[in-house]
């Protein structure tokens, strides 16, 4: 599945200041790392979002979001958020930060390529 590349341009301009980040093409879209962690991507013209168990729940009962099910089993820890969820550039940057801190948080990652 192809990726939105406009989508993608205002995630990188959101994860501008971001230290290590990484892009990966994952999950039939594009993926952005942080210190080897998932963080978020974009997958056709919707976020992927890593917020953590908890986080994820909370999210889901905003609008223009949905369980993360692309195996046809929903990740507990990701979610999706529509096109129409993240329209206004402060949207995007408030969901997008609630992924940086959930991922800031956990210890670094392997990073792909790495052994």
């Amino acid at each position: 599945m192809p990726y939105d590349d406009k989508i993608a341009e205002r995630v990188r301009a959101a994860l501008r200041d971001q230290k290590d980040i990484r892009e990966i093409k994952m999950f039939g879209g594009l993926a952005f790392m942080i210190n080897g962690n998932m963080c978020c991507g974009v997958e056709r013209d919707r976020l992927m979002l890593r917020l953590g168990n908890d986080g994820a729940v909370e999210a889901l009962r905003e609008k223009y979001t949905s369980p993360m099910d692309f195996t046809g089993r929903p990740l507990k820890s990701m979610i999706y958020v529509e096109k129409k969820g993240f329209s206004t550039t402060s949207d995007l940057e408030r969901w997008i930060g609630k992924a940086v801190r959930f991922c800031v948080s956990l210890p670094p990652g392997k990073k792909r390529g790495e052994s």
